[in-house]
């Protein structure tokens, strides 16, 4: 009976000790979810991890150390004395696991829901190593997890190991291992202060999944390719890293293992009308895997056999938006400042692309970091596309201090592409005149658009309208009205005929491509990136005009019976591209790239958004059956074609988030601005919004967002934020506030009404709330009543603000400020 209520007491404090009596060797070490057992006979090594009930590590060589001297493995499953075992409290200590030349301690520490492990490491000399284990993980299989997200926002997705000894490595102090069918999560995170950490994930001869840590004093550096090691993907073997240096001395760095609910921690809500747990598998795998390292985000996949990044890609930031972790976001402001370093030039050229190799680059035209001008021509839609990154993510994080960190370099590449401006008509002029010089000029980027594109102009104009925003935020109004001005005047050329020097094709109903220097137009075949632009940023504002494009090119994907918008509805004309594009269709010339999706979602979700989400709705049928992992879709047969996988292929989804939802974060307030059809009414979404917990409500003209204290409502496009103890209520889309509202008890607001004569809005509240309403005009008398009875007159200020203090009598008052 007395061990028994022994064994209880322990259970209860989540530590199973068994002590050790002759011939025992084995100790099980667990939290409230995690369970271990370490053995430590003649050898060292955890046999066994269960995570939340699932055993994900079993067998003699589950979890261990190791160190690979010029080709001989020494490891903790091979000792050169026996260990000591140690129990004092919640600490378990491990002595004498010593091996080569290498002494360790390992120490187990249960705190809370956690299991810490210390690793103790010491040698008395430099080593010289191939490769060091501290530790390796052997999960049991390949299958074990769906992925493991890094610190910084990637994706290691184990779908894409499809053959034995894929090997994939990372810069990361952390990762999140997950299975979305069993929900368990298990995040592991590292702490070697002064030291560097890297990751690998390896898919082992006998389909094992093995997981190695690695501490070293400079940061690793990749093994392939010799003269650029930067490979950070390979195949048909493991050693990913190249040899470094271990000082002779002690190091320690702790591993830390916790659980986590993989609902909970990643759950996107209640979706009505279409398929929550596609979208959720789409925005978890194909939207991550264009993260290659810490510092290297894109669009192509760390999968790619020449492993490329197009900074010439306005929408990486955007992805953001709909992968909605935080640690993306972060990520990639330290991404973007790397590019900021290292891929501008010191006259403002942007290099478009990074790779592996640079097999890809024209000759002496890269520089030692790996950026690089591409062989097809200069694509010159990566001076914008990185503006427009900044200026996006910025949006997302609302980090001023960071975006002023990148004014100069921001206005540097956009002063750069103006200057190319030579007629000075707002059209930006490419480095070829004419299309037989056979060079490409942007993304589309075996078809040679030169001079005047118009791909690279619509670029260009978003890039200036947000940032124009900026400057005026930061101070430098000079610049900001130079760019608005360039933007304004950018936009009525592009909206001119083509007779007149525009873009617009009134014949061919659409905006053509690009215009020769010798003015003869080209790309008259409904570029659909294009017109698609045009619409989505604004340069179209003619709704005949928007209803010609967009009608156009549905008629046409229902005649052809489309699963999504290719790059172009119909052939190029003979000498417009590369030679192997012919006959259409053919790759660029008339293949379905999906990456277009965010523009063409937001250009039809105004228009018509049973459309818009019609596609979206395509594209997640399409991931179910095989995971969008290809680089394209051929159009005669709609199959995947291509190993250069894009996380661009998830961007129709990231558009449903933007424009149909109309979840859009700015700088200073959370914006909903939806497109919801009839069918998606009753829409729940979770959302992540600067160290907050949103709920997004969507229903058909009555939206709300709530972050547990306070909550908006209202049937049209608003914008929120909330402190600790105020409400902000932003009015359509104005970024100026409209009300704030301070209650220490929480409150919901409804609103009603909101001109420039009433403001008027249903509160739930039952405590004092103090309201101040901006932007009245200014100096003038206005009555404030309360379920439709005058209480009093008040003026409001010079400024236009007008203060109330109301403790109200009973819940659901309405409140109307009237002029």
């Amino acid at each position: 009976m007395l061990l028994k209520k022994i064994y209880t007491v322990l259970i209860y404090c989540s530590i199973i000790f068994l002590p050790v009596f002759a011939g025992a060797k084995e100790i099980t070490i667990s939290s409230p979810k995690i369970t271990m057992v370490l053995d430590y006979s003649d050898k060292v090594s955890i046999t066994s991890l269960v995570v939340n009930g699932q055993k994900v590590i079993s067998g003699p060589e589950g979890i261990f150390t190791s160190v690979n001297i010029g080709g001989v493995v020494y490891s903790s499953l091979h000792l050169s004395g026996k260990p000591t075992l140690v129990k004092q409290g919640n600490v378990f200590k491990l002595t004498g696991v010593n091996y080569g030349p290498v002494k360790e301690n390992w120490i187990f520490t249960i705190k809370g829901k956690a299991i810490n492990w210390t690793i103790e490491r010491s040698s008395s000399k430099a080593i010289t190593a191939d490769e060091s284990a501290a530790p390796v993980f052997n999960f049991d299989n390949i299958n074990t997890w769906e992925g493991a997200y890094q610190g910084y926002g990637g994706l290691a997705w184990f779908y894409l190991f499809n053959e034995k000894l894929c090997t994939y490595g990372v810069h990361t102090r952390s990762t999140n291992f997950w299975n979305g069918k069993t929900n368990n999560g298990l995040n592991i995170t590292v702490s070697s202060p002064g030291k560097n950490v890297a990751m690998k994930y390896s898919r082992t001869n006998d389909d094992k999944l093995a997981y190695t840590i690695s501490v070293s004093g400079k940061e690793l550096l990749p093994k392939g390719d010799t003269g650029t090691n930067r490979r950070r993907f390979i195949r048909g073997h493991t050693d990913v890293w190249a040899p470094f240096t271990i000082p002779a001395g002690i190091s320690r760095q702790s591993i830390t293992l916790t659980y986590f609910d993989f609902k909970q921690k990643y759950g996107r809500g209640d979706f009505k009308g279409i398929d929550g747990d596609k979208v959720g598998a789409v925005l978890n795998t194909i939207a991550r895997i264009g993260v290659i390292d810490s510092l290297h985000f894109g669009g192509n996949s760390w999968h790619t056999p020449y492993g490329p990044i197009c900074l010439h890609e306005q929408y990486i930031a955007q992805m953001g938006l709909a992968i909605n972790d935080p640690s993306y976001l972060k990520g990639y402001e330290s991404t973007l400042n790397y590019y900021r370093d290292h891929a501008i030039k010191p006259d403002g050229r942007v290099y478009p692309r990074w790779a592996y190799t640079n097999e890809d680059a024209m000759p002496g035209k890269f520089n030692k970091e790996g950026f690089y001008e591409a062989q097809w021509g200069i694509l010159m839609d990566s001076n914008p596309d990185f503006v427009t990154n900044v200026a996006e993510l910025y949006d997302m994080t609302g980090n001023k201090a960071w975006v002023k960190t990148h004014q100069l370099s921001c206005e540097k590449a956009l002063d750069w592409i103006l200057k190319r401006d030579e007629n000075h008509n707002g059209l930006v002029e490419m480095m070829t005149d004419s299309h037989t010089q056979k060079r490409s000029s942007d993304w589309i980027d075996i078809v040679w658009a030169c001079y005047e594109n118009a791909f690279v102009n619509a670029n260009l104009y978003h890039a200036l309208v947000k940032w124009a925003d900026i400057e005026h935020q930061l101070g430098n109004s000079a610049k900001a009205i130079y760019y608005t001005a360039f933007a304004a005047k950018l936009k009525a050329s592009f909206n001119k005929d083509i007779k007149n020097g525009g873009f617009w094709d009134e014949e061919k109903g659409c905006y053509d491509y690009w215009i020769d220097k010798d003015k003869s137009v080209h790309g008259r075949n409904m570029v659909t990136p294009v017109n698609f632009m045009a619409i989505a940023y604004g340069i179209c504002d003619d709704n005949a005009r928007k209803k010609i494009i967009l009608d156009g090119i549905e008629t046409q994907m229902v005649k052809e019976n489309l699963f999504f918008w290719p790059l172009c509805m119909y052939p190029y004309a003979p000498g417009e591209a590369k030679q192997s594009q012919y006959p259409f269709p053919s790759y660029e010339n008339g293949d379905l790239f999906l990456s277009w999706g965010s523009v063409a979602v937001k250009a039809y979700a105004d228009y018509n958004p049973g459309l818009a989400l019609k596609y979206v709705k395509n594209v997640l049928e399409q991931y179910s059956k095989d995971g969008l992992a290809f680089q394209r879709y051929a159009r005669e047969k709609q199959d995947g074609q291509g190993d250069d996988i894009l996380s661009g292929n998830s961007l129709s989804i990231v558009g449903l988030y933007q424009a149909i939802y109309g979840i859009n974060p700015m700088y200073n307030r959370f914006y909903l601005e939806p497109h919801i059809t009839p069918e998606l009414a009753g829409t729940a979404l979770n959302y992540n919004f600067r160290g907050k917990k949103l709920v997004i409500n969507l229903d058909n003209d009555n939206y709300s967002v709530s972050d547990h204290k306070f909550k908006v409502t209202s049937g049209k496009s608003f914008g929120f934020n909330s402190t600790k103890n105020q409400l902000t209520y932003f009015n359509g889309n104005a970024a100026i506030a409209s009300l704030d509202a301070t209650s220490a008890h929480g409150l919901s607001i409804n609103i009603k009404n909101w001109d420039a004569v009433k403001m008027e809005w249903q509160q739930s509240v039952t405590t004092p709330v103090a309201y101040v309403l901006h932007q009245l005009k200014p100096n003038a008398s206005y009555r404030f009543m309360v379920n439709g009875k005058l209480i009093k007159s008040v003026n409001s200020t010079l400024k236009g603000d007008l203060a109330i203090n109301y403790a109200p009598k009973t819940n659901g008052e309405t409140i109307s400020i009237t002029l």
